[in-house]
């Protein structure tokens, strides 16, 4: 019997999704747990995997397409000429004037001066995807507030050809827009000795016999207890509105081969150090093995990223998405000093803000 494969909820203030990859087209064969698309919020990416094995019989979204949480995104049979249900005819869509908009959509809203009886919403509530999707309909509003400039571009005048951006790089994608047209990014770094965190690392390994020196997630697991300790910086804006995090869901960068990934520790503030330092490390081994569930690869709230493995000096990271801060750890100088910085978003955090906490992580712990 044909099975209905749906469009996943991402996250809860959004209704409708954006399709911004598929992978199979109709008559494939797919295996449970293969990727067969990428969907997509102003706040996360998402892979969808079949729940079982079979073949497409009938794909209802395509690339570029916002559908609804819930909605059938594509059919799978146990045969390629099963017959599928009738579909019931779909609704008309409602304007904004008849659907709630969600409390991200409300934001975008009053942040760009938009007129909610203007824009359609797919779904029983206006969410931030039909905004967008507005949005690209109506370019001058692109930038923000009415009569903003488009950003237009033009190939280059070089032979080449296009190709699909996979589904990791369209989070980094989604992540850059995010940075350029939301935050304002500023960054801000500090020099410190590195030896009494090396020393540091280097006696928690001989009392708890690791094999190696924890250093990294030593010093993830102090930013975790300065994020619990000053809140403001476990935050981000939405509109004009400041949105506190209650957890304090740690990102750290992980290098897998070609692809870079920002693996989450969530609920990082309930942990003690040994159990942060193998929460760490499982999300770790799940990016290098490009196995991380949803939960791993979404809901950062503040963020550390190194390059010392590749003896990068220093580095400016880009900001996350609905993030206020990562840290910047890189390699040892010549003369012995070691450099910390950190992207912010100078909307909520001040230099000085900044300052202090990495003149705190800098600090080994007591």
């Amino acid at each position: 019997m044909p099975s209905p494969l749906r469009v996943p909820r991402v996250n809860n203030n959004d209704d409708s999704v954006r399709v911004v990859y598929l992978g199979v087209k109709e008559g494939d064969f797919v295996r449970s747990g293969q990727v067969v698309g990428t969907v997509e919020t102003d706040k996360a990416v998402l892979d969808v995997p079949a729940e079982q094995e079979g073949f497409v019989l009938k794909i209802l979204h395509r690339t570029g397409d916002s559908a609804s949480v819930g909605s059938v995104l594509l059919w799978l049979g146990a045969a390629a000429d099963e017959c599928i249900p009738e579909e019931p005819s779909a609704a008309p869509p409602r304007s904004a004037e008849h659907a709630r908009p969600t409390a991200k959509a409300q934001a975008m809203l009053q942040e760009r001066g938009l007129d909610p009886r203007s824009i359609q919403a797919a779904g029983e509530r206006l969410t931030a995807a039909d905004i967008e999707a507005w949005v690209a309909r109506h370019p001058a509003q692109r930038a923000g507030g009415a009569g903003a400039a488009a950003r237009t571009e033009t190939p280059p005048d070089v032979p080449g050809e296009y190709r699909a951006l996979s589904a990791e790089e369209h989070g980094m994608f989604a992540a850059v827009l995010w940075h350029r047209d939301r935050a304002a990014p500023a960054y801000l770094e500090i020099e410190y000795d590195p030896q009494p965190w090396e020393s540091h690392a280097a006696a928690y390994a001989q009392q708890n016999r690791l094999m190696l020196p924890p250093l990294l997630a030593l010093l993830a697991f102090r930013l975790v207890e300065l994020a619990r300790a000053n809140p403001r910086i476990n935050a981000t804006l939405v509109g004009e509105r400041a949105y506190q995090y209650r957890p304090v869901n740690l990102g750290f960068t992980v290098q897998a081969g070609q692809t870079l990934y920002l693996a989450v520790v969530r609920d990082a503030h309930e942990m003690d150090a040994a159990r942060f330092i193998d929460a760490l490390g499982e999300v770790q081994r799940h990016a290098m093995a490009h196995k991380l569930s949803p939960a791993e690869a979404t809901g950062a709230t503040i963020a550390f990223s190194s390059m010392a493995r590749w003896s990068v000096s220093r580095h400016v990271p880009v900001l996350p998405s609905l993030t206020s801060l990562i840290v910047a750890h890189a390699a040892s100088r010549a003369a012995g000093n070691a450099v910390l910085g950190a992207s912010y978003d100078h909307r909520l955090l001040s230099g000085f803000d900044v300052a202090q906490v990495l003149q705190a992580l800098a600090q080994t712990p007591q």
